[in-house]
C-alpha cells in the first residue's frame, strides 16, 4: 500500500526541518511525499533542496503561487498515486516513526482513518498543553462542530477522486467542510485508531484569536447547510464547552 503524504509550505523554513526529519524517521517506507510550496521567499526552497536527495526519489515538489493552503493540498491530491493520502502540515511532525506503518495496518476494509493529536507551544516541544482525541467523533456531531482531528485523517485517494477536492470558497473550514461532506453526506467507511498521530504547534490560524474562533463558527455552521444537515452558528459552538477537557 503506497501512502502519499502531502506537505504544503509557505516561508516555512523556521519548522520545515522538523516536518522533514519526522517524515523520513517513519519505519513504513512505501511512501510518496509530495511538498507543495506556494513561491516562499524565506530559505524554504532552499531546505527543499537539501533534503529531496535524503529521501532517494520517493520525494517530489512544486513551487507556485497558489490560493492558499487548501489550494495548495487540492495541487498536492491530483499529484498523489498512493492508494491512501495523508496530509503532514509545514510546522507539524510525526509524534512516532511508526505512525504510517500504522496507517497501512489499520487502512484496511474502511474508506479512512483516523487517530489523535497533541498541541506543543513552539519553545517547548517536548511539553504537551492539549490533546485531541477523536475517539468520541460520530457523523452526526458535525452540526455540532465536532469533527476527527484533521492531521490524522487518511482516505484512499478513490475518495478524494469519487467526493472532491476541498472547498476553496472559505477562509478557515475547508477542512471542515471535508469532513462533513465524508461523513455526514457521503457516509464513507472510517475507523478510529487509538494512536497520537501528529504533534503540532499551537499557533494555526483557526485559533489564534477570538475573531478567528467566530469565523470558524460561522464556516462549520455553513458547512453543514451546505450539505442539508441542520445546524446554526449556535450549535456550532457547542464545541467550545467540551474542548476545555482537552487542555487538561
Amino acid at each position: 500500500m503506497r501512502i502519499s503524504l502531502i506537505t504544503s509550505t509557505y516561508n516555512s523554513v523556521s519548522t520545515l526541518k522538523s516536518t522533514f526529519d519526522s517524515v523520513l524517521s517513519q519505519t513504513y517506507s512505501d511512501v510518496e511525499y509530495l511538498v507543495v510550496d506556494g513561491g516562499s521567499k524565506d530559505g524554504t526552497l532552499e531546505l527543499i533542496k537539501e533534503y529531496e536527495p535524503k529521501f532517494g526519489g520517493r520525494m517530489k515538489w512544486l513551487s507556485e503561487p497558489d490560493k492558499g493552503l487548501y489550494d495548495a493540498l487540492n495541487k498536492g491530491i491530483r499529484m498523489a498515486t498512493g492508494d491512501v493520502v495523508g496530509i503532514l502540515n509545514s510546522d507539524d511532525f510525526f509524534t512516532t516513526n511508526d505512525v504510517l506503518e500504522t496507517v497501512a495496518t489499520e487502512l484496511n476494509g474502511v474508506d479512512a482513518i483516523y487517530g489523535d493529536i497533541h498541541f506543543v507551544h513552539p519553545d517547548n516541544l517536548n511539553k504537551c498543553v492539549r490533546y485531541y482525541s477523536s475517539k468520541n467523533f460520530r457523523p452526526w456531531a458535525v452540526r455540532f462542530g465536532y469533527m476527527p482531528a484533521h492531521p490524522s485523517f487518511y482516505a484512499r485517494r478513490e475518495v478524494f477522486e469519487k467526493y472532491g477536492l476541498y472547498a476553496l470558497d472559505y477562509k478557515i473550514a475547508a477542512d471542515f467542510d471535508m469532513m462533513v461532506r465524508l461523513f455526514a453526506k457521503h457516509h464513507i467507511s472510517s475507523k478510529y485508531v487509538k494512536k497520537d498521530f501528529v504533534t503540532m504547534r499551537t499557533g494555526g490560524m483557526s485559533t489564534s484569536s477570538i475573531s478567528h474562533r467566530l469565523l470558524l463558527t460561522k464556516e462549520d455552521a455553513k458547512a453543514c447547510r451546505r450539505y442539508g444537515i441542520y445546524s446554526n452558528f449556535l450549535m456550532c459552538s457547542v464545541k467550545y464547552i467540551t474542548k476545555v477537557f482537552e487542555f487538561l
